[in-house]
């Protein structure tokens, strides 16, 4: 009897990460997605855009033809990065432990595999198909006495354990029957190919002291609300996007998971986003995280160092400014969802918003007494003469539009950010510059986005001047302090935005036009906007409804706690990259601004 058509959601996964890389586990046991040996790095496993060739690694019960599939539950660790995959099927039960750990010798990423006998005993099959350069090159495999050692170009990998496996069809393939109370451990090593082999480690060792270190560091989340769970296992994941070496954060773990099913809106998100950094750092730092928060900084200080004309609206983790994007042609995508893209030519957009975004991340960090840094203000002052001249400039708007620039209505309100978190420094912080000069400009480019971004016969600001329709980036307009959220303008901009941008209770970012943003229309409902309009409601003291909201996004989380970019209605089902950061900053901000009236929607605009 044939095997029945394997077709994973998005939701199906989960993520295991070390702050390094990370790694995506399917609901049936198998890995289809591990960069080496950092997130942007090429994938060995590569199945999650592709197909079984392009390689996996399932450790699952053993069916024979015609058995039902074994019934799945999974969870992570109390305050871990920990996956636990539990299979039951015939009276038996079995567990299956997942992690990256922490790195424990330079140059080395491991991935650990447990199976742990629960209850009776179980047929287990492990099926490891290696694939490196994103699913394209078959390594040389040689069987060693821990296990096999594989070898393409610059990678090298070993897989250790007991059970014994054999070739089959350019895999590898290893049965084994685990009891209750048994383990059976397998360790996947990476290293670079010109580096020597070294003995496998303990991997039981390896994933309790994984265990231990998430716990130490969960442990420090100051939430204490009603959606601790939530908030926590955020948290979490946001620091397992963490790029350890530089603090960077990047927006995703992955690159071309499809904004809409058989459509081309596939990114790379592996990247750090400088437009993320203000709500990242609330965050953080409203959760207790404040050397999170100041690794964040520092990282966003080095970024933006140098010519502000150069300034990039995404780096990547260690600060390269080159992200060229390409296509592989061999993997045919997510869901038949082509093209699949490395690198971000978004990377060359002019994008006015960053300007205040950066801005305002740097007034966020004074404000909570992090360690003051000389230079920052010095960037910060090279930034306002540059934007001086070029604030009233077109742009490709915070959506990374690739049709035509435009006067996008919240670009202009990010560089009145930055005007307006410079004249507050130096009034708070004694800081030198031309605070005049500084104050005229605001309240000129204030008048501006007043005049020519709102639409008065519709009473709502609109994406572009000379626009008709609202965009969900307007709903910051009061959480960065541009206006009063109860002030008339912005009341009539939230009802335009829920009247046409809001479907089953989630908020679209825009209407998709081909003219305005170069791509074929239709896409999901954008998480972090929905986010963002229960903040709003938050201010205007209607609790009640923004519960409501946030409580609705909850219940998008998949089994694991995670969410995705969008959210498609219609098919009910997670679209765009996996984790996103973004997602995950909401969900903690808007958290901590249901449970006290000093959460970040309060805060930011001070």
């Amino acid at each position: 009897m044939a095997e029945p058509a394997r077709n994973p959601r998005i939701e199906d996964y989960a993520l295991i990460g070390n702050c390094h890389t990370s790694a995506l586990v399917c609901n049936d046991g198998s890995i289809d997605w591990l960069c080496l040996p950092r997130f942007d790095g090429a994938a060995c496993f590569a199945r999650l855009l592709g197909a079984d060739e392009n390689g996996f690694w399932q450790i699952a019960p053993a069916r024979a033809d015609g058995a039902p599939a074994a019934a799945v539950k999974r969870r992570y660790g109390d305050g871990t990065m920990v996956l636990e995959t539990e299979f039951a099927a015939d009276g038996a039960v079995a567990r299956l432990h997942d992690c990256v750990p922490f790195p424990t010798a330079e140059g080395e990423i491991d991935v650990v595999r447990i199976v742990e006998g629960v209850k009776g005993r179980m047929k287990m099959r492990s099926q490891a198909t290696l694939r490196f350069d994103y699913g394209h090159v078959v390594p040389w495999v040689r069987h060693r006495d821990y296990g096999i050692h594989a070898i393409a170009g610059p990678d090298a990998v070993q897989i250790a354990t007991p059970v014994e496996m054999r070739g089959k069809d350019l895999s590898t393939v290893g049965e084994f029957t685990v009891a209750a109370s048994e383990t059976v451990p397998f360790l996947l090593t990476w290293r670079e190919s010109h580096r020597p082999e070294h003995p496998p480690k303990d991997p039981l060792r390896l994933c309790r002291q994984t265990s231990e270190a998430w716990r130490e560091w969960s442990g420090r989340c100051r939430y204490q609300g009603q959606w601790a769970d939530a908030v926590q296992r955020s948290l979490i994941t946001l620091k397992a996007l963490t790029f350890a070496p530089t603090g960077g954060i990047a927006a995703a773990a992955t690159t071309s998971l499809p904004e809409r099913i058989g459509g081309v809106r596939n990114w790379d998100y592996r990247y750090c986003w400088i437009r993320d950094a203000t709500f990242t750092l609330y965050a953080l730092l409203v959760s207790g995280y404040t050397e999170e928060a100041k690794a964040w900084r520092e990282w966003l200080l080095r970024a933006a160092a140098g010519d502000p004309a150069r300034l990039q609206i995404m780096y990547t983790l260690n600060g390269d400014r080159r992200l060229p994007e390409f296509t592989l042609p061999w993997l045919q995508g997510f869901a038949g969802s082509r093209p699949v893209r490395i690198g971000n030519a978004a990377a060359q957009q002019y994008q006015l918003d960053v300007y205040g975004e950066l801005m305002d991340s740097f007034h966020t960090a004074r404000k909570f007494g992090i360690d003051p840094n000389e230079d920052a203000w010095r960037v910060q002052k090279l930034i306002l003469d540059y934007l001086e001249g070029t604030w009233d400039d077109e742009d490709e708007g915070i959506w990374e539009m690739r049709g035509p620039r435009r006067d996008f209505t919240h670009s202009k309100v990010m560089a009145w950010v930055a005007l307006d978190r410079a004249v507050r420094d130096a009034e708070r912080f004694g800081l030198d510059g031309p605070v005049e000069r500084w104050r005229a400009l605001r309240d000129h480019i204030h008048a501006d986005v007043c005049k020519r971004g709102f639409d008065a016969e519709r009473n709502t600001f609109v994406q572009f001047y000379g626009a008709t329709e609202p965009d969900a980036a307007l709903l910051m307009m009061p959480l960065v302090g541009f206006l009063r959220c109860d002030d008339p303008r912005m009341l009539g901009t939230i009802a335009a935005v829920r009247e046409t941008l809001m479907q089953d209770g989630l908020v679209h970012r825009y209407v998709t036009h081909p003219d305005v943003d170069g791509l074929p229309p239709g896409e999901g409902a954008f998480i972090a906007c929905t986010f963002w309009l229960a903040d709003c409601l938050v201010m205007l003291g209607e609790t009640d409804e923004a519960t409501a909201i946030f409580e609705r996004l909850l219940d998008l989380r998949n089994d694991v706690g995670l969410l995705a970019e969008q959210y498609d209605p219609d098919a009910r089902r997670m679209l765009g990259n996996f984790p996103q950061a973004f997602s995950h900053v909401g969900l903690v901000n808007t958290a901590h601004n249901l449970a006290t009236r000093r959460g970040p929607a309060e805060q930011r605009p001070k």
